[in-house]
């Protein structure tokens, strides 16, 4: 903040004689140098406790809300609380005396000279700010706040956190009949995408070809893990897509409870933006930015610290009523680039509050929270239940404790491969690694993974032998492998691949001169392939022999699959 006298030298010589005025100063023959020393020494001398007392209440509670926050406040922020300052040349001042009628509490401190404005640097940017000068603020028996560091640190869930005073007078809700239970599978699906990055080239904007293979396919909460990956450094970028690193196979090797601990550790500081992902919002332009982890912060700051029901309009109104500014430090809401999707409307101005800052922490609950395991909801997404796991975690206290891996694979005689959704991860992992993973059938299904001429290749590929395959299969499964499925493999490493199948369009003729003709024809003939005895052959493109066959007089009958 500033001196009394810096603060008072960027005022209008005018306004400077009406703050010597209130205090009974004569300072109409004073220019500005004169003016502003001696009002320096005047108000350094004022009681200032005992001036509160003698202010209109709402002034009082003016001046008490700017000491309460450090001395100061974003003048957009205390505006909308306190009135504006209206800003005027001294033409306007001398013909409209403001000081004499102030429209707000605001103005009312402006002229008594207990309010001033000025800008300063934030790790926002520069904000303009009301504030208190030093000398007036230590009256208070207060040090003046430092000026915010440049750059934020991510959530420290070991600092006390205080819960919002009016969650506790409300009467809590009705527990839902059939709640949504937090689920836990995010580290399953975490999992699938590092065992896939061990095969497939993964990248950013197609990871959609594994929907098949997760539990939960939301593009939303797919991009989330990924972006967990890449901030624990589980995966790294290469020329052929991300790959797993030895951080991933550390974590790969812990058990379920520790793995989600790890995840809402990383979500805590995570790179990724949720306001970019918001549900009926869509940001644009490249002129702005927010801060994630203001958003986290200002609502795990809100949320009680026991297990209870609490309304998500509840929470979301408590914020707004305490800390509505925790992602606009300046409280200017007029920069963001933010269109309704209903409306196709821009959300600007602080009306637009519930549709921005509101849904985002909705967002924040039902998305992130929830498929990180750290809350349950009701079927409506209305209400939602802090877990347990979500308690332990800001407590700083050990993840819970719970039954998790060691359930053994089967391994099927036709080369399928059972994984439980609660076996190691680890071994899934390796699973992925010598076998093609088939569609996920669903929760408490076992993973489905076949063992393909292509999986052993790609093995072998990676040094990893047709015998280490077997050996490995009869260890994590914890029996002997069916004979035929061991001679299969081991026929494959000594042969290679001696068999094939394929799907194929195959054209059958009743006598073997159509066939001849048809070869024999320079607009047919590039669509015939390999022959299948003297009445049928592969066909190439079937649609386009069937318009040559017809332009020669021959039509042909499409069979339907499975049709003879």
């Amino acid at each position: 903040m500033r001196s009394l006298s810096q603060a008072l030298a960027d005022h209008e010589l005018i306004v400077l004689r009406v703050i010597g005025e209130w205090w009974e100063m004569d300072l109409s023959g004073a220019d500005k140098g004169a003016c502003v020393p001696a009002l320096t020494q005047a108000l350094a001398q004022l009681d200032l406790q005992e001036e509160i007392s003698y202010l209109p209440p709402e002034e009082a509670e003016a001046l008490q809300a700017l000491a309460q926050q450090g001395g100061r406040i974003p003048v957009s922020i205390y505006s909308r609380k306190f009135g504006e300052v209206r800003q005027m040349g001294p033409g306007r001042m001398e013909q409209e005396e403001p000081w004499l009628d102030p429209v707000s509490p605001a103005e009312g401190l402006w002229y008594r000279g207990f309010l001033y404005r000025g800008f300063d640097k934030t790790a926002d940017g520069m904000v303009e700010f009301f504030y208190l000068p030093d000398e007036l603020y230590r009256q208070l028996g207060l040090t003046p706040a430092p000026s915010p560091p440049p750059a934020r640190a991510p959530i420290r869930v070991s600092e006390p956190r205080p819960t919002l005073a009016s969650l506790d007078v409300l009467p809590p809700p009705t527990a839902p009949a059939a709640p949504v239970a937090a689920p836990v599978d995010a580290v399953d699906d975490l999992t699938t995408i590092l065992a896939a990055a061990q095969t497939i080239p993964l990248q950013e904007d197609n990871l959609d070809r594994l929907d098949y293979l997760l539990l939960n396919s939301d593009a939303r909460r797919r991009g989330l893990l990924l972006t967990l990956a890449w901030d624990m450094k589980m995966l790294r970028q290469t020329d052929n897509g991300f790959k797993p690193t030895r951080a991933g196979v550390t974590w790969l090797q812990k058990g379920r409870e520790a793995q989600l601990r790890d995840l809402a550790e990383a979500w805590s500081g995570s790179s990724w933006n949720e306001l970019r992902y918001t549900p009926g919002l869509v940001c644009e332009g490249s002129g702005w930015e927010n801060d994630a982890l203001l958003a986290r912060t200002a609502l795990l700051d809100g949320l009680p610290r026991d297990v209870g029901w609490l309304r998500l309009a509840d929470v979301i109104a408590g914020i707004k009523e305490h800390t509505p500014d925790f992602q606009r430090l300046d409280g200017n809401y007029d920069t963001w680039y933010i269109r309704d999707v209903a409306t196709n409307q821009f959300l600007t101005g602080f009306d637009s509050w519930d549709l921005v800052e509101g849904r985002l922490l909705a967002f924040l609950i039902t998305g992130p929270l929830h498929w990180l395991g750290l809350c349950d909801l009701d079927a409506a997404g209305e209400l939602f239940r802090p877990t347990e796991r979500m308690l332990a975690w800001l407590r700083l206290a050990p993840p819970p404790t719970a039954a998790d891996g060691g359930a053994p694979l089967l391994v099927m005689p036709e080369g399928t491969l059972l994984v439980p959704q609660n076996a190691s991860r680890y071994e899934r992992f390796q699973v992925a690694r010598v076998a093609e993973a088939q569609p996920v059938a669903g929760p408490d299904r076992p993973y489905l993974y076949r063992l393909t001429p292509v999986s052993l290749q790609e093995a072998q590929n990676q040094g990893i032998m047709p015998a280490r395959v077997l050996e490995f299969l009869a260890k994590v499964s914890g029996q002997d492998l069916p004979p035929g499925l061991r001679r299969a493999v081991e026929r494959w490493g000594e042969q290679g691949t001696e068999a094939r199948l394929q799907h194929v369009t195959i054209l059958r003729v009743s006598q073997p001169a159509i066939l001849d003709k048809l070869r024999a024809n320079p607009k047919t003939q590039p669509y015939l392939g390999e022959s299948l005895g003297d009445l049928a052959v592969v066909v190439t493109d079937w649609r386009k022999l069937q318009q040559m066959t017809t332009q020669l007089g021959l039509l042909l009958e499409v069979a339907e699959s499975g049709q003879p």
